[in-house]
């Protein structure tokens, strides 16, 4: 009777636990979005840090003083790149056709055309090859418009979200000290130390990252603009922009920029001859992007992904790649940062461990 009793009790308290679980995760579904702007707002506090200590040690200014200032110059930047790029992406998205699905789907069909016709002139069957596969009725073309309204809306309806990130971003650098004494409090004295010292480990190394995965994207989208300008393709500003963000991606992002670099600037060309002036020029807009890829995987990643982070681009690459089959492109994305801060945790707390000593032999 005992037994079923503690067994009943066992069950219940086990049920219990389960349904507080299920709550408590659908609570952090409810709140994604204050999750989303507390994690913008700690990534910019990790930016702002070095320009923080700037003001407080090379200009005197007070704590409030810096932290006014640093914030002053993230407004000031996002204000710039919205004056600058987003008028210029929004005229020349539209002038491309990016935002209306049935141009984007007529433009493609007639390039299609184009392409039969140039293999046709080379004795290639293709309308018996597209005919067997197709591949009209399975080309989705929403991909286009929906991307860039993504990156659009990224972009210009900051709205509520900017103000509150920019206001959360306030309190994280001005009461910095005042957050890390109450997490002293609630961290055991016993690993209070180590615990503090992988924090400040992390906030320097993943400030450098971020700060360098900034960098990298200007670089890059400077290089794929010049590209694009030197071969006159239309719209350069937009498609350099866009296949800068897709960068975010490793790996598989310089992939699908280069591949949709080539299908719009076919597009763009429409009305001049297929073989002696669209294709040429596409093959010349593709080996400068691969040009401007050479540069970025042999000059900037190794950089930023290795030396910010003190790890070596082999390691990168496989943490990325085991990232991807397991999260997909989000987990490649955060993959980086994530690796990053379990290697600081495990130099902390297990520093004889013969692995943990090999991948944190630089930090």
């Amino acid at each position: 009777m005992m037994n079923e009793k503690i067994l009943a009790n066992g069950i219940l308290r086990a049920i219990g636990v389960l349904v507080l679980i299920s709550m408590s995760l659908y609570f952090l579904y409810l709140i994604q979005s204050v999750i989303l702007y507390i994690l913008v707002a700690f990534i910019l506090t990790l930016i702002g840090n070095p320009i923080l200590s700037f003001f407080k040690r090379r200009l005197k200014f007070n704590n409030n003083g810096a932290t006014v200032a640093t914030l002053f110059i993230f407004i000031l930047i996002i204000a710039s790149f919205i004056m600058m790029f987003v008028p210029l992406i929004i005229a020349q998205g539209a002038n491309l056709s990016l935002l209306n699905t049935a141009e984007i789907e007529k433009d493609t069909l007639e390039l299609v055309n184009q392409i039969v016709a140039f293999l046709k002139s080379h004795h290639i069957d293709a309308p018996k090859m597209l005919s067997e596969a197709n591949i009209s009725s399975k080309l989705n073309f929403d991909f286009i418009p929906n991307l860039l309204n993504i990156i659009l809306g990224t972009i210009t309806d900051f709205g509520i979200g900017l103000a509150s990130v920019l206001f959360i971003t306030f309190f994280f650098l001005k009461d910095r000290s005042v957050f890390l004494k109450g997490a002293r409090k609630l961290i055991p004295d016993n690993q209070e130390e180590k615990i503090l010292n992988s924090l400040g480990k992390i906030n320097h190394l993943l400030t450098r990252y971020f700060i360098g995965l900034l960098i990298q994207l200007f670089i890059v989208f400077i290089l794929y603009l010049i590209v694009l300008l030197i071969f006159g393709v239309e719209s350069a500003i937009v498609i350099a922009f866009i296949c800068a963000v897709l960068n975010i991606i490793p790996y598989v992002g310089p992939l699908i920029a280069s591949i949709l670099a080539a299908v719009l600037t076919m597009i763009g060309n429409l009305n001049a001859d297929f073989q002696t002036q669209t294709l040429p020029l596409t093959m010349y807009v593709l080996l400068g992007f691969w040009i401007v890829q050479i540069i970025d995987n042999n000059v900037c990643q190794p950089i930023i992904f290795s030396k910010s982070v003190s790890s070596h681009p082999l390691e990168i690459f496989l943490v990325i790649l085991i990232a991807g089959f397991l999260f997909g492109i989000l987990g490649m994305i955060v993959a980086v940062p994530l690796f990053t801060i379990l290697k600081v945790f495990g130099k902390e707390f297990f520093p004889e461990n013969t692995i943990i000593k090999l991948l944190t032999k630089n930090i």
